[in-house]
């Protein structure tokens, strides 16, 4: 397969590039950038002799560039999703996103006709969260084996040797938004606005991480998990470092050059970051509690927080490449990829997962709790 990746080079990106580099069924890459230096660099440094880079902007002849690619990899600013999928609709490519922030989603999958009847998949949101969330979910779902009532979901994402300066896990605008705008949760089956920076539950994410305060953030899987799963309360909640929410929240009063010049000179995560995702499916008195550990990757010199987002998307492209994906359509992550084929490939890449039992109080916290 010949696949294009478009922020090629975005914080996430160079792992995405290095675990394609090294998939057997990609045979060529092509990376995109408004920066051509920034990709040239990383076609460098992590694309094994397969990548070649190229400067293009998003909305402006990306589809151009996507001639003779089976797929797209969009690791750019999900600003950009929309124009991105009208690209590969016209030249005729599969499409992979790491997430729309929930109201780009909404707009994403009303796509789903016109990439069905071009025979085309669409997968949006196949990263860590959402990505690894949904599958989980779907597995956690499966092992409950009754329509859960509540689906909670939980990140967290630490640095065991963080730099001596502001550090982010992933694209600063990216974590602004998710503080800023109001999250969405469903609660009773209905859809409500909470507030930003609302605080979520205290979640044990188990080691290395333990247990961690979090905030309720806007996230994609609140708007799909309902339909998908007929879950009547869904919420995401986000446990970041707590310096790194510190200077998000002096970022979110600063004026837009100050967030310019915070994002041009943040310091680069240590390779030591590890990443946990916590699903929890509430049936009755029953509850199936679903876990992702994402260690660091020595070999690539990269860290957990950014591998765990990337290698979810690079599985996909394996999956895709074997026909182990064959739903048409824009969809959701819970939709076409089966949870225990995405898992397979993750524990390759030094993921590893955890399904445990348990009484449903000792999770939570209820939707009444959550609509205090």
């Amino acid at each position: 397969m010949r696949i294009a990746v478009l922020g090629a080079g975005g914080t996430i990106a160079p792992a995405i590039v290095r675990d394609l580099a090294a998939s057997e069924e990609v045979e060529s890459l092509r990376l995109l950038d408004l920066d051509l230096e920034k990709a040239e660099d990383v076609a460098s440094a992590h694309g094994g002799g397969k990548a070649e880079a190229k400067r293009v902007d998003a909305t402006d002849g990306l589809e151009q560039e996507l001639e003779g690619a089976a797929a797209l990899v969009n690791s750019a600013s999900y600003r950009i999703n929309m124009a991105a999928m009208e690209a590969c609709l016209v030249a005729g490519c599969h499409y992979i996103d790491l997430g729309g922030l929930y109201h780009v989603s909404h707009q994403q999958l009303g796509l789903s006709d016109r990439f069905a009847e071009a025979g085309l998949t669409a997968m949006l949101g196949v990263g860590s969260a959402p990505g690894k969330t949904n599958l989980l979910a779907a597995r956690a779902v499966r092992e409950l084996g009754a329509t859960p009532e509540t689906i909670t979901v939980g990140a967290a994402g630490r640095d065991h040797d963080p730099p001596d300066g502001p550090s982010f896990p992933y694209a600063v605008q990216t974590l602004l938004d998710e503080i800023t705008l109001a999250p969405m949760a469903v609660l009773g089956g209905e859809t409500r606005e909470l507030e930003p920076l609302q605080p979520g539950p205290t979640l044990d994410f188990g080691e290395p991480i333990g247990a961690a305060e979090t905030i309720y953030t806007l996230h994609s899987e609140v708007l799909t998990f309902t339909e998908s799963f007929g879950a009547a309360n869904v919420t995401f909640a986000l446990s970041l470092r707590p310096q790194v929410l510190g200077e998000l929240k002096q970022l979110a009063v600063a004026s837009d050059d100050q967030v310019a010049e915070a994002t041009r000179t943040a310091l680069p995560a240590s390779g030591k970051t590890v990443s946990v995702h916590l699903v929890e499916a509430i049936a009755g008195d029953v509850a199936v509690r679903a876990r992702s550990v994402t260690p660091p990757h020595p070999e690539w010199g990269l860290g957990g927080g950014i591998v765990s987002t990337a290698s979810p998307a690079a599985a996909a492209v394996r999956l895709l490449a074997r026909g182990e994906i064959d739903t048409r359509g824009a969809v959701p992550p819970e939709r076409c990829i089966d949870p225990d084929a995405m898992f397979a490939e993750l524990e390759t890449r030094g993921v590893s997962f955890d399904f445990t039992t348990v009484p449903a109080d000792q999770v939570g916290p209820t939707p009444e709790e959550v609509g205090q």
